[in-house]
């Protein structure tokens, strides 16, 4: 769970918050300079860099997408945890992000170069930037790993918002697949009332391993019980699988 700046403030030391101050405060001057500008100050100053600043706005668009192009917040963002202790580095990345209106140029490259944890907190922010639908590759990226860090942040309010039904459905199995809990699942009963097709695919999931004789999870039931359209019953699993007292 993030934590806000408040309770950050009054759980941090000193000097880390002191770092934080700094920290937002390059990511908050890197929000308010223009396209043009905040590309300037991540160029060389060097005569090759100065044509290139006088040059036509086309060429600057290109250069300020460059993934070498990075703004100083950014190096703040991977040090986080180092000044900050590794308890509250999700949440100080995430005001990162926050302050600086972090554009995809920048959570792409954040996300692509990070460790684990950088990674997991670009997914628990997406819903917090204004990015529309475009950050959807990080997301599905994260839903094909198998560290289920990045699989519980994959499928928070972003993944709600944003992916498509089908891509949303086997979100959920690969919740269920590497036992991260449902209950990570943003918007999990309102995506998946009267969802059929995720009923079906939840009743084969859970026939399958009735006969391979494994246990069907709770949070199987869990799901398929939250598919029913609003005033019917839940759609019945397979028998629970028999034990060697039966």
């Amino acid at each position: 769970m993030l934590t806000s700046r408040e309770e950050l403030d009054a759980e941090l030391g000193e000097a880390a918050r002191a770092w934080l101050d700094a920290a937002l405060a390059e990511a908050a001057d890197d929000a308010a300079r223009p396209p043009a500008a905040a590309d300037d100050a991540t160029r060389p100053k060097t005569a090759a860099g100065d044509a290139a600043r006088s040059g036509a706005a086309d060429d600057a668009s290109r250069t300020a997408a460059s993934p070498y192009a990075s703004p100083s917040w950014e190096l703040r963002y991977a040090a986080a945890g180092r000044h900050c202790g590794q308890r509250h580095a999700d949440s100080v990345r995430s005001l990162l992000l926050v302050e600086a209106r972090a554009p995809l140029a920048s959570v792409t490259r954040l996300y692509d170069q990070g460790t684990a944890a950088e990674r997991r907190a670009v997914l628990l922010t997406l819903h917090l930037l204004d990015l529309g639908d475009t950050a959807l590759p990080l997301v599905e990226d994260a839903l094909r790993a198998n560290d289920t860090r990045l699989v519980a942040a994959a499928v928070g309010p972003y993944a709600a918002e944003h992916l498509a039904p089908h891509a949303w459905r086997h979100a959920v199995l690969k919740c269920l697949f590497t036992e991260v809990p449902v209950a990570a699942v943003a918007r999990l009963a309102d995506r998946a009332r009267g969802d059929t097709e995720l009923a079906r695919m939840l009743t084969d999931f859970a026939a399958e391993r009735t006969a391979a004789g494994r246990p069907v999870p709770e949070d199987l039931r869990t799901a398929l019980a939250l598919t029913a359209p609003a005033g019917h019953p839940a759609p019945p699993t397979a028998a629970p699988a028999p034990t060697e007292e039966s």
